[in-house]
C-alpha cells in the first residue's frame, strides 16, 4: 500500500534537452530546484553548468515552449526543456549553511603512512567536523574498500555524520550518496576535503560539478602520496571552476558575521591557526 500511494505521488514528465527528450517523473509539486537537479541527473555532463539555464514548458495555449512562471511547481503531466543560453555566469563562491553539505573521502588507517602530511590532513579535517556539528551542516563520509584499507581513523569525529558508506569507485557520487543529497532540501555548495587529491577527490568533484553542484575543495584538508599529484590536482580543479580554498576560509565563511549565534565557537576552533601541509613550500 505505502509503494502505491507513493506512486501515486509521482507526475510524469517529458524531459526535453537539445535534440532529446527523455520521460520520467518527479514527486508532485516539485518546483524549478528539483528540476534542474532531474535534469542534471539525465544528461550529465552534456549540460554546461557554467551557462545560465532557463526552464521552459510548453504551452499548448501558445503551441510552443515558455520560460516558467515564479513559483512554478509540476502538478500534472507536462513536457519541460532546458535551455542554455549563451552568456557564462561566474561562480561567486558564496557558502550559507543551509545550503551546504561536508563531503569527507577516505580518511583510512591504511593510508596514514603513505600520504603526505596525512598527519595535518587529519588536523584540519577533524576542525571541519566540529564546525559542521556546530552549525548543523551535513557530513557525507566515504570509506574506499574499508575491508582491505581500514575505517576512518579514530581521530575524526564522525558523530551525527548523514551517511557513512563504503565504496569501491573512486568517485564518491554514488547512487546512495544522490539519494542522500536529494533529502537536504535546497543543497547547493559541497565542502570536499580528504585523500587522494589526484583521484578520489578531483573525480568526486568533477562528478558533482557535472551535476550542477558548486563545489569547495580545502587546499589543506586535502593530500595525496606524491605533493606533484597533489598540487597538478589542485590546479587543474580550479580552471575547470571548482573553488580550492581553505578551512579557515569556509568556516568564517559559513558564519559570516561576528555577531552570528555560533560565531564563538567557530572561532575557538580556528584560534590556533591551521597546519600548513605542505602548501607554503609550493606557493
Amino acid at each position: 500500500m505505502a509503494d502505491a500511494h507513493s506512486s501515486s505521488n509521482l507526475v510524469p514528465v517529458l524531459f526535453c534537452f537539445s535534440e532529446l527528450s527523455r520521460p520520467s517523473s518527479v514527486p508532485l509539486g516539485s518546483g524549478s530546484e528539483v528540476l534542474i537537479q532531474k535534469f542534471l541527473s539525465i544528461y550529465g555532463h552534456q549540460i554546461d553548468v557554467h551557462r545560465k539555464l532557463v526552464l521552459q514548458c510548453f504551452s499548448e495555449e501558445w503551441g510552443q515552449y515558455v520560460d516558467l512562471a515564479k513559483g512554478f511547481t509540476v502538478t500534472e503531466r507536462c513536457r519541460l526543456r532546458l535551455v542554455p543560453l549563451q552568456m557564462h555566469i561566474t561562480t561567486l563562491g558564496n557558502l550559507s549553511p543551509a545550503s551546504t553539505v561536508f563531503f569527507c573521502c577516505d580518511m583510512q588507517e591504511r593510508f596514514r603512512p603513505a600520504i603526505k602530511y596525512f598527519g595535518d590532513i587529519i588536523s584540519v579535517g577533524q576542525r571541519l567536523l566540529q564546525g559542521a556539528r556546530i552549525l548543523g551542516i551535513p557530513v557525507v563520509v566515504s570509506e574506499q574498500y574499508p575491508k582491505g584499507l581500514g575505517s576512518t581513523v579514530q581521530e575524526m569525529d564522525l558523530t551525527g555524520a548523514k551517511l557513512v558508506f563504503p565504496k569501491t569507485k573512486f568517485s564518491m557520487v554514488l547512487p546512495e550518496v544522490e539519494a542522500a543529497l536529494a533529502e537536504i532540501p535546497g543543497v547547493r555548495s559541497v565542502v570536499l576535503f580528504g585523500v587522494e587529491t589526484h583521484v578520489c577527490i578531483q573525480q568526486t568533484a568533477l562528478d558533482l560539478i557535472g551535476r550542477g553542484f558548486e563545489v569547495h575543495i580545502v587546499a589543506d584538508a586535502t593530500s595525496s602520496r606524491s605533493m606533484m599529484d597533489r598540487m597538478f590536482a589542485l590546479e587543474r580543479l580550479a580552471r575547470v571552476g571548482i573553488i580550492v580554498t581553505t578551512s579557515e576560509s569556509v568556516l568564517l565563511q559559513l558564519v559570516a558575521d561576528k555577531d552570528h549565534p555560533k560565531f564563538k565557537e567557530i572561532q575557538n576552533i580556528i584560534k590556533a591557526s591551521a597546519p600548513e601541509s605542505g602548501l607554503l613550500s609550493k606557493v
